[in-house]
């Protein structure tokens, strides 16, 4: 694992600090790494929405769409 050292002005270092206590964090570098996976993870989410949003359009999603969706996991699952 490497090592990364940040500068935080004192009222976001108190803020981490809180946020470690009152959340069960071990330390604060377990704190950062979850911020940094939950952008990760919504730069990933946006990226898929973006390309969803450029795509073709399809055919109109209708209930009968959804059955023959639970058809298919009816039927996988027998």
């Amino acid at each position: 694992m490497s090592t990364m050292n940040i500068s935080l002005p004192d009222a976001l270092k108190t803020f981490v600090d809180d946020q470690v206590s009152l959340r069960g964090y071990s330390t604060s570098s377990e704190y950062v790494r979850e911020l940094i996976r939950k952008d990760q993870d919504r730069q990933h989410l946006r990226g898929l929405l973006m390309a969803g949003a450029e795509s073709a359009p399809t055919a109109p999603v209708d209930g009968d769409y959804f059955e023959s969706l639970r058809a298919r996991v009816r039927k996988a699952q027998e």
